[in-house]
């Protein structure tokens, strides 16, 4: 057996989040804790100066979603209980491990949740599936291409507007800061709060950022969440995965801390071993070790020297709902800070979407507006290892064990995670842009108030929450096969003719992104079709991947044969990942060599870049929505000279045209 199986915790007394805070209380003897007040770092609750744009994707590499075992998901179809496949294992990967590990056909190597996804392989195979005997592992359940695997990029994307100017900072947008190098926080201190982030793959905010290293987001988000709630806090770095480093540290903060706090190493993986820490130091040592909550399960309580300690999960929206569930009702307490009552409203979700099964799941929303009043809920099911899915979201819809998916237009209850519920001016919903971050921006400028929110769901998704009037806008580039025609001629294939309107936005740039100096020489569509060349494609029902079959099927048809046949032939065709930016990270650090993409997103990490297409991305609005003055302006500027020259400096391969802010038609 391996040293990563052997050394897994299974988890077996999980515990409600109830029961969970019972337990605490009936172990803890409160202390009285001093008042004092010092700063630790300075921005939260500060206004922002200026926009601020992500310089990085995040994450930056392809990386394992679960403990289990890198593969080529082609090589497990076909496995069950029956017929298990067989793999040779020929390496092991944890989490922080940048050695560059590659497999070949009939290889697999053993991964660490967190850990960078090996080159030749597409999916993880959970192992729960699977057996391990020596250098080999059966695989008793196929995966598919992506599965278990969270894509490079798929958080935030490199240049995405991710703050505005003139808001006010929260934990959640802390945490956002943090997850692209900035290390700024504003604390106030009460009851003295040591912290920690634990994982070798973390890196400081601030520091040069390395392949296979990520930022840590915990620490400073944790922090200003402790000084929200009127604590004191102090966070004392990064610990690496070793048993005595993080022993001597925690032990060293309880001589002066009130209470302590780690993110990290809370979980059933071998480099996961702060429980045991807290048991080695003293009684009672833990309370609770894990949950029966999505996310959260691996959250820890723990007393030692009649002190709380605190294990968070170390993905940031696990850490950060726990910390808003349970460890914030109790520093508030030690604080003598009032209790926050939960503002809770109700909201209809626009989709069917399943929960974790047998789980209580804590699912962030973010809430739309609607013309006559109501909200609607739209669920972030980007995952726990993504910042976004918390300092985005509004609030949570608290989804019971019992239930296994909710429907659409389902009415759910909302926690607002603040106070209020601030409404947005502008919705689009649909095919992200950067040009409407851009054309978000300059609307900002002129006016203070102006707060516009977007959802990114796809062309198709867009033409539907435009339907059920969901949005205020679109943002869509869907070209019809027959005509060539961009948008249009879907008003009536959505039955949208005789309700919305189409304006013309302005001309992308897409085609093939490729690594500096084009190594492979790849010219062409055709080219994808070679032995040697590893392509990266893009999700179903975006815009761009209906534009690439539209290409293949072109070269199926001079080639006397159809889509199916072509795309099998292709290396990586079933490989799919969620934007632009991804395909860019994928090309850039050496997991394909070309994906389809727009060139903005080429140009930005240096990438080269071979235009095939110029397509039209386009705004459709709902007929009712014309005569708010947020659309009006944004109408507005698209046809503006200012928004012109702002594209060409901000966004290459992104340009306006004669057309642009010009209604197509209209019912």
């Amino acid at each position: 057996m391996s040293k990563l199986a052997s050394e897994r915790k299974v988890f077996r007394d999980l515990q409600s989040l109830e029961d969970a805070n019972s337990r605490f209380w009936a172990a803890y003897q409160e202390r009285i804790q001093a008042v004092e007040k010092i700063a630790l770092e300075r921005s939260l609750s500060r206004v922002l100066a200026e926009d601020v744009f992500s310089g990085i994707d995040v994450p930056g590499f392809d990386r394992a979603a679960m403990d289990g075992f890198a593969v080529t998901a082609a090589n497990t179809f076909g496995a069950d209980e029956q017929h298990p496949v067989k793999l040779k294992v020929v390496a092991e990967v944890e989490a922080g491990d940048s050695a560059g590990y590659a497999a070949s056909a009939g290889e697999a190597l053993e991964i660490a949740t967190g850990a960078p996804m090996p080159k030749g392989t597409d999916a993880v195979v959970m192992v729960e599936y699977t057996k391990r005997n020596e250098s080999e592992v059966l695989v008793y359940r196929p995966v598919s291409p992506g599965e278990n695997v969270t894509g490079a990029g798929s958080d935030i994307m490199t240049g995405e507007l991710l703050l505005r100017k003139s808001e006010r900072i929260t934990p959640r947008e802390v945490g956002l800061l943090a997850a692209i190098g900035l290390s700024q926080v504003s604390v106030f201190r009460k009851p003295r709060v040591a912290i920690f982030s634990s994982g070798n793959e973390l890196i400081k905010p601030g520091d040069s950022l390395k392949f296979a290293k990520i930022y840590d987001i915990n620490g400073p988000a944790v922090s200003a969440a402790v000084a929200e709630c009127g604590g004191e806090p102090e966070f004392l770095g990064i610990l690496p995965d070793n048993y005595s480093a993080v022993k001597d540290s925690l032990d060293s903060a309880l001589g002066d801390a009130d209470i302590a706090i780690s993110s990290g190493s809370t979980s059933s993986g071998p480099g996961d071993l702060f429980y045991r820490v807290v048991n080695d130091l003293g009684e009672p040592g833990v309370i609770v070790h894990g949950l029966t909550l999505k996310p959260g399960k691996p959250a820890l309580l723990g007393i030692v020297r009649g002190k709380p300690i605190f294990g968070l999960p170390g993905y940031p929206t696990s850490a950060l709902m726990i910390f808003h569930m349970l460890v914030a009702p109790i520093i508030r307490k030690l604080a003598n800070a009032p209790e926050v009552t939960p503002v809770k409203v109700s909201a209809v979700s626009p989709m069917k979407f399943f929960k974790a099964r047998g789980r209580r799941e804590l699912l962030p929303v973010q809430l739309i507006t609607q013309p006559h009043g109501g909200l609607i809920a739209y669920p972030m099911q980007s995952g726990s290892g993504a910042v976004s899915s918390f300092s985005m979201a509004d609030g949570f819809a608290d989804l019971p064990e019992t239930q296994e998916y909710v429907d659409e237009g389902e009415r759910m209850e909302i926690q607002l995670f603040g106070r209020e519920l601030t409404p947005a001016s502008l919705v689009v919903i649909g095919s992200h842009c950067v040009g409407i971050d851009i054309a978000f921006s300059m609307l900002k400028e002129r006016d203070r108030e102006f707060l516009g929110r977007t959802i990114n769901v796809g062309s198709v998704g867009g033409f539907h929450a435009v339907k059920h009037g969901e949005a205020d806008m679109a943002g869509v580039h869907l070209q019809d096969e027959s005509s060539g025609e961009y948008n249009l001629p879907f008003l009536s294939t959505y039955g949208l003719k005789e309700s919305a309107v189409l304006v013309r936005g302005y001309d992308r740039e897409q085609g093939l992104i490729v690594k500096h100096g084009n190594p492979k020489k790849v010219r062409e569509i055709r080219d994808l079709l070679r032995e040697d060349v590893r392509f990266i494609n893009r999700n179903k029902g975006s815009g761009t991947r209906l534009l690439i079959d539209r290409h293949l099927t072109m070269l199926a048809s001079s080639l006397g044969t159809d889509l199916d046949s072509v795309s099998m032939k292709i290396h990586g065709y079933g490989y799919e990942v969620k934007s632009h930016s991804a395909v860019a990270a994928a090309v850039k650090n050496d997991r394909a060599d070309v994906g389809f993409g727009i060139r903005t997103v080429a140009e930005v990490p240096g990438l080269d870049f071979i235009k095939l297409d110029d397509e039209k991305y386009d705004f459709l609005i709902g007929e009712d929505r014309m005569g708010k003055k947020p659309v009006q302006a944004f109408v507005n500027l698209l046809g503006s000279e200012e928004f012109s020259t702002a594209l060409r400096t901000r966004a290459p391969g992104l340009t306006t045209n004669q057309q642009s802010g010009t209604i197509l038609s209209q019912p």
